[in-house]
């Protein structure tokens, strides 16, 4: 048939009679593109529509404009109409999550230049990432493959007078709607349960998107208001992303309510369901039997862990493949929290969509261009003998899809930060060297680095002075100008991206054998310096210690994605390169005792002690300290007095380690490193006073005099 009006019209009904949506690609140049979109929508024919490209371009008033960088603003909300203009960029996060929003009937027209030039096609999005020095982009050319594969794309090629023709829909013998699943109804019954049972037994909600989650914690805080629960918190990474739950919760209480708001609903007994931004949340601390946290995995861990706490009764709700990030890899990776403070929390999960049906082509297609559902070996038991694993160069780019899949998995699980757009920047980064380990053919492990540095002197000076930033070169440029050291920029370094192992094959050496592979090709390369990047923990802290490299920077402030410290280490792989991580040690060495009070109170005692340890110990003491310290240790001089010592003696080699053996290290660390005063340590719970407090800093020195009499 042809199309007009009507007939789009029509086509969509029929597509929410079958519960399904599809993506219409408009290829072509854009302006034949726009003037067809505005010969095909004259009138408002659908209801929520978005337009992605600029407002004065819209080929309709109806549709709202929205920036790609404002999508996670719709995460919890419903379209029916998205139309996207690729030629003003296509950021693989937020095109997915987008086409995420669209509910049964919902049509999403994509912009774009015909397939056969998007290898070449320079992606406006390009530049914000570093990729727009590149020839080819093998990630827009795989996304093309898949497209013309595709059997149920709708592809309009401009400019055309022969009139589309729609694909022809049986009429289903069952008219779709949309109600609870059998899924959905089990999932509000557990988490009444849970809002009603014991404290400190939290859950885990995964779900793929359109699942009925952000619905099913809505109509379970409904239940268990009525149920008794006087105030029921709610949190998400902004106000747009529980809009669902609260309409969902204030249709169950209708005829229950006394006040609507869009973060507030209250009963007539005066209970409520309210919400509030985490960081409002955790400075104000409200009290509440419940708190309900959705798209947790788009929220720092260090935040997570601080809710989990914060209140009794915890439920935490997240996608389980996304473009907010990966629920399923958040799981992993807050399990390690869970079973530390928590260790009854219980996993609930999600698996019958509830705003589409089964059949629905459009989720498994955004499933395929953007690896949403990729899962990494399931490995499992000793790979053997270093020969039972093979350690090869790999490329994404050329890696049967299977295999990428899989490979892009493993990051996933490892990384719960991963998402479309690392996939991309993988793929098309020119710079990328990717490393692959092997077990029986089978990918269990990759390193995935990139060249980075060897910037003209002119521009890595104005680098290290601050004057200059430049896209990429992230380790290069941190260094240069956090050090103020411009041979950083001007050396040629190789910085570690993402490391993973399969679950079933780690603690075998896998890691360390990556980064051998890395290390040895930078230093065939000529390279100076491999190093890496990552949000601190004292784990990744050994891993990369046992991979040879040194601490070189920690930062003044935490990752907004992580809420971690970035920490930064190196090792140099010739006379250069040696000589540059030495001098940034040797500043960091001066400059922590500083940067500590001013920057790092928040930082974990055994973390801070960790990466202090990794510093040459540079402390000395003369004749008066050790007097002092003899004095101190036997009640003889005051602890204020002999302050500026203690921190001395612990610079001193081994202090630390020592401390931490007599099990006084958050005390000594909030004492003496961070200089806190008695009523802090008091009320934090590190001392019952300053009486106590100084008896068991003198406890410790007095046994510290005895095992290192030198000092």
């Amino acid at each position: 048939m042809t199309t007009d009006t009507t007939d789009w019209s029509a086509f969509a009904q029929r597509l929410a009679r079958r519960g399904e949506r599809r993506l219409v690609l408009v290829e072509g140049p854009r302006p034949e593109a726009l003037a067809w979109l505005r010969r095909q929508l004259p009138a408002p024919l659908w209801g929520a529509g978005l337009w992605t490209g600029p407002a004065n371009d819209r080929p309709h008033p109806a549709l709202m404009p929205v920036a790609p960088a404002r999508a996670r603003d719709w995460l919890g909300r419903e379209l029916d109409l998205l139309v996207w203009d690729g030629w003003h960029g296509n950021p693989p996060d937020a095109l997915a999550a987008l086409a995420g929003t669209l509910r049964a009937g919902g049509l999403l027209f994509w912009l774009m230049p015909p397939l056969a030039q998007w290898p070449t096609f320079d992606d406006p999005d390009y530049a914000r990432t570093g990729l727009d020095g590149a020839d080819r982009h093998p990630f827009a050319a795989r996304m093309a493959a898949l497209l013309r594969a595709s059997d149920s794309l709708i592809r309009v090629v401009c400019p055309t007078r022969v009139p589309l023709a729609l694909p022809v829909l049986a009429e289903p013998e069952t008219p779709f709607r949309v109600a609870a699943t059998e899924d959905q109804a089990r999932l509000v019954t557990a988490l009444v349960r849970f809002g009603l049972g014991r404290r400190r037994r939290p859950v885990v909600v995964t779900a793929d998107r359109g699942r009925g989650k952000s619905a099913a914690l809505g109509l379970a805080a409904a239940q268990l208001l009525r149920r008794g629960r006087s105030r029921i918190l709610v949190t998400g990474p902004s106000p747009d992303s529980i809009a669902t739950l609260m309409r969902h919760a204030e249709t169950a209480l209708t005829g229950d309510l006394a006040e609507v708001g869009p973060d507030r609903l209250v009963t007539a007994a005066g209970a409520e369901i309210r919400y509030q931004p985490v960081p409002e949340l955790l400075a104000l601390r409200p009290p509440a039997e419940v708190l309900l946290v959705d798209e947790a995995a788009a929220i720092p861990p260090d935040r997570l862990r601080a809710l989990l706490l914060g209140w009794p009764r915890v439920a935490f709700c997240s996608t389980v493949h996304g473009y907010e990030g990966s629920g399923r890899g958040f799981a992993i990776r807050f399990r390690a929290t869970l079973e530390t403070e928590t260790p009854h929390w219980q996993a609930l999960s999600l698996s019958q969509p509830v705003r589409w049906a089964g059949s629905d082509p459009l989720e498994p297609l955004i499933d395929r261009l953007f690896l949403l559902s990729a899962s990494g070996s399931e490995a499992t038991g000793p790979a053997g003998s270093e020969g039972g694993v093979t350690v090869e160069p790999w490329s994404p780019a050329g890696a049967p899809e299977a295999e990428l899949a899989e490979a892009f998995g493993l990051l996933v699980d490892a990384h719960y930060r991963t998402t479309p757009a690392d996939l991309r920047q993988w793929l098309d980064d020119p710079a990328a060297q990717t490393w692959c380990a092997r077990v029986q053919g089978r990918i269990v492990g990759l390193l995935w680095a990139a060249r980075e540095g060897g910037l003209p002197a002119p521009l890595a000076e104005a680098v290290a002075q601050g004057r200059r930033r430049l896209r990429g070169h992230l380790l290069a440029q941190s260094l240069a100008c956090h050090g103020g050291l411009a041979e950083a920029a001007r050396g040629r370094m190789l910085r570690v991206v993402r490391i993973a192992v399969a679950a079933g094959a780690r603690r075998q050496g896998i890691g360390q054998r990556l980064v051998r592979a890395a290390r040895d090709w930078s230093a065939r390369a000529g390279l100076a310096v491999l190093g890496t990047s990552f949000g601190a923990t004292p784990e990744l802290l050994r891993f990369w210690q046992s991979c040879g490299l040194a601490v070189v920077r920690i930062g003044v402030q935490r990752e907004a994605s992580s809420g971690e410290y970035p920490l930064q280490m190196a090792t140099g792989l010739n006379a250069p390169g040696q000589s540059l991580v030495a001098t940034l040690r040797q500043r960091l060495v001066r400059h922590w005792p500083d940067l500590l009070l001013r920057h790092w109170q928040a930082m974990a005692p055994e973390l801070l002690v960790s990466v202090l340890e990794d510093l040459p110990a540079d402390g000395q003491l003369e004749p008066l300290d050790q007097r002092d310290l003899q004095g101190f240790a036997h009640g003889h001089r005051g602890y204020d007095l002999c302050w500026p010592v203690l921190r001395a003696l612990s610079r001193c080699p081994g202090v630390l380690a020592r401390v931490r053996d007599q099990g006084e290290l958050p005390l000594w660390v909030a004492a003496v490193l961070r200089g806190r005063d008695w009523q802090a340590l008091r009320q934090d719970g590190l001392c019952l006073g300053q009486r106590q407090g100084e008896a068991r800093l003198r406890s410790v020195v007095r046994a510290l005099l005895a095992q290192a009499p030198e000092l």
